[in-house]
């Protein structure tokens, strides 16, 4: 599980920072499961692209008193959120590990927010630490301090996190014979651990992964596309930017200029 959370940092569609957004790591005994706390100023007047990062989060409006958080499952494809004049505070977990804190079946979670209640339990007490720490960091660490609480009870599904590690190895492109074959899983049963835990099944998780380690690459100094071609399992360059595409809604150099601003 560290080995997965180290090897493996997703990357939103503003890696570079942005004016507003701020992130604190986890403690070293949450590494492995939170990917950070982050908060995001949305009194600002701006469109922000949200694209799949492969992360789940619980998220508070912290303007809005009395109002507990919502929870927002594994998203395929991106969108824009506007400002709406509430300071957000969320919890980002991986996609393997918001369920070992809920223990709910996700099977029906796919793209969708909801109430914080409907997968998290003894949420209040988390919501009015959150709505009365007065600073980011406060939140950070009362979120913390309710994770941990809870990290005693938490069951890893060995068989869940070997399919999900090959998937990474082999940066998404695989077919389920050769996770089958790794995991000596048979092809339904590993369709049932990542609907249940992760929302998704094993090959759009693996595409997913894909999408989001290509688009790590493409920020990174002298990326070669043709080189991502075959590295990524496409057939042809066209096929690589119309896929990126459809995930992003931009084309690659677009991409890349949007992550460098930070406005």
């Amino acid at each position: 599980m560290i080995g997965l959370a180290q090897r493996y940092r997703p990357a939103l569609s503003t890696p570079f920072g942005r004016e507003g957004y701020r992130e604190i790591a986890p403690c070293a005994a949450l590494a492995p499961f939170v990917r950070c706390f982050w908060s995001d100023d949305h009194t600002l007047t701006r469109e922000i692209l949200v694209i799949p990062d492969t992360c789940m989060d619980i998220i508070f409006e912290i303007s809005k008193i009395g109002r507990e958080g919502f929870f927002c499952a594994l998203d395929d494809s991106s969108f824009y959120s506007v400002g709406d004049g509430a300071e957000l505070f969320g919890i980002r977990f991986y996609a393997w590990t918001a369920r070992l804190f809920s223990r709910r079946d996700f099977s029906k979670s796919g793209s969708r927010r909801f109430e914080l209640g409907e997968f998290f339990d003894g949420t209040e007490e988390l919501s009015r630490a959150v709505q009365c720490a007065g600073t980011f960091e406060e939140r950070a660490a009362a979120a913390e301090k309710w994770l941990a609480e809870r990290l005693c009870a938490v069951s890893q599904d060995n068989d869940l996190l070997n399919a999900v590690d090959l998937i990474i190895e082999k940066n998404g492109a695989l077919n389920i014979a050769d996770l089958c074959m790794h995991t000596a899983v048979s092809a339904r049963t590993l369709e049932r651990l990542f609907m249940r835990d992760i929302g998704a099944s094993p090959k759009s998780f693996s595409s997913l992964v894909r999408y989001q380690l290509l688009w790590q690459d493409m920020l990174r100094p002298g990326f070669d596309v043709l080189d991502a071609v075959e590295k990524f399992g496409y057939s042809d360059q066209p096929h690589l930017i119309n896929d990126f595409k459809r995930r992003h809604l931009m084309n690659p150099r677009q991409a890349v200029d949007y992550a460098k601003r930070r406005g």
